[in-house]
């Protein structure tokens, strides 16, 4: 079995993969301060409550997009675990060419969904991440990384809103029934959350239209993907284990290769 990392922003996500399935899953806030004895006991705690015994994890693969966390994790993973992770970076196999300015600015979580949404689901594609930014990234047909768009995230929207507005309040992310709003916080609804689809249905339609591909498959993941492919039809796919995936095609492909 793998233990496959993914280290964002806001969480962290782990889990058991075992041939193409996710047998476990769980999740912690990244931006806790651990030391590695933390990691690695709240790691172990995750594995007895779920029956898993540490001698049967005999791989790790992990991509992180938060620098100031990997020491301790790592470390916490060698000493608790034994095993020293696959780190998804520079001389890593993905399989996947990066055809922009600099590729070294592309994150590790943006490479690891492209490759997970290109090998399962075909290209050209565009992979959406609703994460703590909110992410499209254009895979075209040949299986390259090839643009991006990066905007601010649903809940950074309304933190900024909240933050910065001394009369507003801070309010649960939902959509309200109507635009038309007769409220404080249905108004700051309506405008967050039926502002952002039609942010997320015209970036998606602009990218089609530059790249002449009108019936390009979208891939929507991340924390706040289901409640916008819920609400639109531009969204083709919501896979909340995309980077999970992409993980485990990352670690074939460099064991096989």
């Amino acid at each position: 079995m793998i233990l496959g990392i993914d280290v964002g922003n806001t969480n962290t996500e782990l889990a058991v993969l075992e041939g193409d399935k996710i047998l476990h899953s769980w999740r912690f806030v990244t931006k806790t301060p651990r030391t590695s004895d933390e990691y690695g006991v709240l790691i172990k705690s995750f594995f007895e409550n779920s029956g898993i015994l540490s001698e049967d994890i005999t791989r790790a693969i992990m991509a992180s997009v938060v620098p100031n966390i990997m020491y301790s994790l790592n470390n916490g993973i060698k000493k608790f675990i034994g095993l020293e992770p696959m780190v998804v970076g520079p001389g890593i196999k993905t399989g996947m060419p990066i055809h922009t300015a600099d590729p070294s600015e592309v994150g590790a979580d943006r490479i690891v969904d492209a490759v997970a949404a290109y090998n399962i689901y075909g290209g050209p594609v565009i992979v959406i991440d609703f994460g703590t930014a909110t992410t499209f990234d254009y895979i075209n047909a040949q299986g390259a990384f090839s643009a991006a768009v990066t905007t601010p995230g649903i809940q950074i929207s309304i933190d900024a809103l909240w933050k910065n507005a001394a009369m507003l309040p801070n309010i649960e992310i939902k959509k309200p029934p109507s635009i038309l709003a007769k409220d404080t916080v249905t108004s700051m609804q309506a405008g967050l959350v039926y502002g952002y689809i039609g942010q997320v249905e015209y970036i998606i339609k602009q990218i089609k239209k530059e790249t002449k591909t009108p019936d390009m498959k979208v891939v929507a993941t991340g924390g706040y993907g289901r409640l916008l492919y819920q609400e639109t039809d531009a969204i083709d796919v919501y896979d909340p284990q995309l980077s999970l995936k992409g993980l485990k095609i990352i670690y074939d492909k460099n064991c096989k290769e």
